[in-house]
């Protein structure tokens, strides 16, 4: 175990917390993991520090948790699963290193927020390809490092995107940079020639950001990533298409997207837009549920610098052929919901209290990939899951985001439950690892598993399971970087 005094030689006396109250607070989150206190809690302030810790905490085989957004947390990833575990904060590394309009690019620091890094890119004429609401206190680097689903289709080319380079310090106290930034040259001899730390692949023909994207922290500490941004839209008009089925929406999403006409565009079901949008609880939100139909695509059509308007018409035009053609109608307006108030809501983080808790005060949500042709038969069949299980159709929100070009779709169940009530939370904990078992069977693929049903997953693949351990031999041979996670 690292001696108390010895961080504090690295952080300061300050940044080294171990009263009960901290401790306990970092020693459980939402899920249902099982809640382990750390013994002590570091705010390192820069990478240097950084790389001291990871150093000292192999030669003292002290595990160690990255953390680096705020509360609440609801996967498990940042509640240690042994003893003896030291939590590092990363939430003070606040800055944002540049934004650059010209090569449409950012890098920050990962305690940045999406509330902090939102109107920086925005002076700078850019804007963030982000997910869908994220919580006030969520860090951007650690956003990409979980590959959550991004709004904007159209502008993801891979699945790793908008994440470009990262600087990690391995479970070794190696400190590695990837992609454009590996070099020649530091980071700012780079910069003193107009490099700027953009393409992901690389040193050589590897990706290595890969090795650290939904890692949890079990292969290192990543101190500051770059990510892709996107030009600042000179003209968007939102619109909403209701329909009580899927399909029809499912497939004009599909040519909106092959098309390119779109910037946001995902679909919401009724429960969901409701719970996003409700003030007067529970009142506001079964008036909403039942106003809106089952399912509402949102997209937004945007135009540039050049001919903005021009742009626009076209695109609306365009859409507006094959919405006649699919027996759908794009609106202003639905069940009381306004485009643009979705829109301007949607391109800001999650006002408080986060969303997912409101309807309830809990949401355990479980989510997958799926091509478009399995993805109606999964949400039929969650569904069936769900009413066996004694669920309504107010306890489960469903939001669906195509990904990369539109190849594949992320599937989303929220399921929402009262964490002060026993038998709800009892409920809840039971019909979720059944649930994954069943989807898991009808073809859905959980490419980031988390908590207790990560075993269950991974164990479906035992030549991956035996690759990621060889690999962490080799980059944390210690196993000291968040043990107990994945399958390590």
């Amino acid at each position: 175990m690292i001696d108390k005094q010895k961080l504090a030689d690295i952080v300061g006396e300050d940044n080294v917390l171990d009263d009960a109250v901290t401790l306990d607070a970092y020693g459980k989150d939402m899920s249902f993991v099982n809640r382990t206190r750390p013994v002590l809690v570091v705010r390192p302030h820069s990478a240097a520090e950084v790389k001291q810790l990871v150093t000292l905490a192999a030669e003292t085989l002290t595990p160690l948790v990255p953390v680096s957004s705020g509360p609440p947390h609801f996967r498990g990833d940042t509640v240690p699963s042994t003893g003896g575990a030291v939590v590092v904060d990363l939430s003070d590394m606040k800055k944002i290193i540049f934004v650059d309009r010209a090569r449409r690019v950012a890098m920050v620091e990962p305690g940045v927020t999406f509330g902090e890094l939102i109107p920086a890119a925005e002076k700078e004429g850019v804007r963030l390809n982000m997910p869908l609401l994220p919580r006030s206190t969520k860090s951007v680097v650690g956003s990409m490092l979980e590959r959550e689903p991004v709004m904007m289709p159209s502008y993801q080319w891979d699945i790793s995107d908008p994440l470009a380079c990262v600087e990690v310090v391995f479970g070794t106290g190696d400190d590695f940079r990837t992609g454009q930034a590996a070099g020649p040259g530091t980071i700012e001899e780079q910069w003193a020639v107009g490099g700027k730390q953009k393409a992901p692949y690389g040193p050589h023909v590897a990706a290595w950001h890969r090795l650290v994207q939904g890692a949890q922290g079990t292969m290192g500490i990543v101190t500051w990533a770059s990510l892709r941004c996107e030009l600042l839209p000179r003209a968007q008009e939102p619109f909403v298409v209701g329909s009580d089925t899927l399909s029809p929406l499912l497939e004009l999403a599909e040519w909106l997207i092959r098309l390119r006409m779109v910037n946001e565009c995902f679909v919401l079901s009724s429960t969901e837009l409701a719970a996003i949008f409700a003030e007067d609880w529970p009142a506001d939100f079964q008036r909403l549920r039942k106003a809106l139909p089952a399912w509402v695509l949102f997209y937004v059509v945007a135009g540039y610098d050049y001919f903005p308007e021009e742009r626009v018409a076209v695109s609306l035009k365009d859409i507006s052929g094959l919405c006649q053609r699919l027996s759908l109608e794009a609106v202003r307006a639905v069940g009381g919901l306004s485009a643009r108030d979705i829109m301007k809501t949607v391109q800001r983080p999650s006002p408080e209290p986060y969303w997912k808790l409101r309807p309830k005060g809990g949401c355990e949500d479980i989510f997958f990939l799926a091509p478009l042709g399995r993805l109606e038969l999964l949400v039929e069949l969650m569904e069936s899951l769900a009413t066996k299980a004694g669920l309504t159709a107010a306890d489960c929100g469903i939001y669906l985001q195509p990904t990369v070009q539109g190849t594949s779709w992320h599937c989303e169940f929220d399921l929402f439950y009262d964490p002060n009530d026993a038998a709800d939370v009892a409920r809840m904990r039971e019909f979720v690892p059944g649930a994954i078992r069943s989807l898991l069977e009808g073809g859905a693929f959980f490419s980031r598993p988390y908590g207790e049903s990560a075993g269950l997953i991974m164990n479906r693949d035992a030549a991956t399971v035996d690759i990621l351990k060889r690999l962490k031999k080799i980059f944390d041979p210690q196993a000291v970087m968040n043990p107990g996670k994945l399958c390590f």
